[in-house]
């Protein structure tokens, strides 16, 4: 399967490095409005091409499936360009921006034939694998509540112009890093959200949400909090999963740890090379489901995470709770 990397931007080196170490794939070309990013993205594999425009690489014929790795509001355009050229599609989450546009996307890579899956990498991150594995055996019981704290910094200047853009980037933190904790509260809760309370703050002169608040419950009863605070003293990352039987502590910088009965284990320590190796079974992933497997994170699940962001931003705006069963307008 020959890869058309598009957008060079921070995560890059992450999937040139897993197209390398898959058999069976090749990076062969990157795309960028950058060319010297580009350039930058395909220095390790110098077989691939290099492009300013997605549509020139998708005309050339050089590939059979790309990565978006591009602004938000973009997936969607460069998504449907890819499969009306009749390449496999998978974009970074967030799927898109809107409910509409997602469901452009799905219709867009159903009527030209093409797989279709969406980068939520929480799924492939070893501390998360293994805490989804403990809790799969059944030895902790029923999951009862997930809180999700999560530290970002959303002042300006310390990312890209565009995630400070409202139609752009769809919102601020809740859409970027509130996004991957949706995805995975949602994950370990077991269920689908029905209600969701949510706050936001907008700081530093921001036009999109630099913190927020968000209070779900799920229609299996579970019930998620989760944080994201941008710069604060002190910097962190802890999901927390309360079962019958115990906790579950998830901490990219130390591991996962399994407390019960006052006595801790240890299943997984991080190691220097967790991202990479998420990384690389994400597009493993992706390769199984072009030649015709279910993809780990279904779309559902994908559209379900935009479909909260939104649920969120309307209840900051009108200070409400909004109730939904699935289908948001």
């Amino acid at each position: 399967m020959r890869i058309g990397l598009i957008g060079a931007g921070a995560v890059a080196p992450y999937h040139c490095a897993a197209a390398a170490a898959l058999d069976g794939v090749q990076l062969a070309a990157v795309c960028d409005i950058d060319a010297a990013a580009a350039r930058r993205a395909a220095a390790g594999c110098p077989d691939a091409a290099v492009f300013t425009d997605h549509r020139a690489m998708l005309e050339w014929g050089v590939v059979d499936a790309v990565i978006v790795n591009t602004p938000h509001s973009t997936h969607l355009p460069i998504g449907a360009d890819a499969a009306a050229a009749g390449a496999h599609v998978m974009v970074e989450k967030p799927m898109a921006t809107t409910l509409e546009d997602c469901d452009r996307l799905v219709a867009a890579c159903e009527n030209a034939g093409v797989a279709l899956t969406v980068g939520h990498i929480q799924h492939y991150l070893p501390e998360k694998v293994a805490a989804q594995r403990v809790l799969e055996t059944g030895e902790l019981g029923a999951v009862r509540m997930v809180r999700d704290n999560r530290s970002t910094d959303y002042r300006p200047g310390t990312r890209s112009p565009w995630f400070f853009s409202p139609d752009i980037a769809g919102g601020g933190a809740l859409m970027n890093i509130g996004g991957h904790c949706l995805d995975r509260s949602l994950w370990f809760g077991g269920g689908r959200a029905v209600e969701m309370l949510a706050t936001t703050v907008n700081r530093f002169g921001s036009a999109v949400e630099t913190d927020g608040a968000m209070m779900l419950r799920l229609d299996n009863g579970v019930a998620a909090s989760i944080v994201v605070v941008s710069d604060p003293a002190t910097r962190g990352d802890l999901l927390t999963v309360v079962c019958d039987g115990g906790v579950v502590e998830i901490d990219p910088r130390h591991g996962t740890t399994v407390h019960a009965d006052g006595r801790s284990q240890l299943v997984h320590r991080t190691h220097p090379d967790d991202i990479q190796t998420a990384f690389t079974a994400q597009l493993a992933d992706f390769q199984r489901v072009v030649d015709g497997a279910a993809p780990t994170v279904p779309l559902a699940h994908a559209r379900h995470v935009v479909e909260l962001v939104l649920a969120a931003y309307r209840s900051a705006a009108d200070g409400a709770a909004v109730l939904f069963d699935g289908a948001l307008t």
